[in-house]
């Protein structure tokens, strides 16, 4: 049994522990109400640049433009996006698991673009080839730091070092709910129901789809465009998961230790108060023995 200095000595570090996972839990709920108002903000406008990419490709399924078939490589480009930090539950690691678990990514053609030194760090162990590192960035991520990310993967696209690009990133739902994806941003494929929903869009406009130039121009312009918006969505959804997931995994081990905090409390108690009847017997017995 633990004698009662250890068990306060032990007791004491718990609660040291417990200050400090309560206060990162109280920053991460700080930083996840700013980081939740940014993201959704933007997403509207994600959305509907996406509407519009769907409504373009409605109309233009003939049309043969680079940004619309494979590339000559095999080559995969996956931007994973993940945190600096740790301590944040399974966010950093879901992300791994979803590139490292997909059926449509081979490890020897991924070329990793990692946001993040958690994910770039883990995938790098399992073998991955990194080919940039853009962990800086998510600390305080912008609209031109997505574009300068978006810009490298593309003129690999164009120059035939990889033939498709994936993102990999954690949707933010709510507080309490968080989902990885990985998904296709070049070549563009398009379902049925997607292609349908493009259609619709066009439909309930009052005027047809004109282009300034043909097709293939407008598409010059607007994809690269669209590219750059779902990485800067995709690192400004991660960033509210990631204080989401930190501000529940500091809530539990702050309830954790507070938990363990009583258990030790009660353990003090009862070595404290055999203590003292062990000394009262002692006495007892010694008076007994003057007698």
């Amino acid at each position: 049994m633990a004698t009662m200095r250890e068990i306060k000595r032990r007791k004491s570090s718990i609660q040291s522990t417990q200050q400090i996972t309560n206060a990162m839990k109280l920053v991460s709920t700080v930083k996840l109400q700013k980081s939740r108002v940014k993201a959704e903000n933007t997403r509207p406008y994600f959305d509907l640049t996406y509407s519009t990419v769907c409504s373009i490709l409605a109309h233009t399924q003939n049309v043969r433009h680079p940004y619309l078939q494979k590339g000559i490589s095999d080559k995969q480009a996956v931007i994973a996006i993940t945190s600096n930090r740790g301590l944040a539950g399974g966010y950093n690691s879901n992300i791994v698991k979803e590139v490292d678990g997909n059926t449509d990514l081979e490890m020897g053609r991924v070329k990793l673009y990692a946001i993040g030194r958690k994910g770039r760090d883990a995938l790098v162990r399992r073998g991955y080839e990194l080919t940039r590192d853009y962990s800086d960035v998510i600390e305080e991520p912008s609209y031109a730091d997505a574009a300068a990310i978006g810009r490298a993967v593309l003129e690999a696209y164009q120059s035939g070092e990889v033939g498709e690009i994936y993102l990999a990133y954690t949707a933010f739902k709510n507080t309490v709910s968080h989902e990885p994806k990985l998904i296709k941003l070049l070549p563009i494929e398009l379902s049925e129901e997607e292609l349908a929903a493009g259609q619709a869009v066009s439909e309930d406009r009052e005027c047809p789809m004109n282009y300034d130039g043909d097709e293939e121009e407008v598409l010059n312009a607007l994809i690269p465009g669209y590219v750059y918006n779902l990485i800067y969505g995709g690192m400004l959804e991660s960033i509210a998961s990631e204080n989401g997931a930190r501000m529940q995994a500091m809530d539990s081990a702050t309830s954790n230790a507070e938990e363990m905090i009583d258990k030790l409390s009660l353990q003090y108690n009862r070595a404290r108060q055999s203590s003292i009847t062990q000394e009262l017997t002692e006495i007892i017995a010694g008076a007994e023995a003057l007698n």
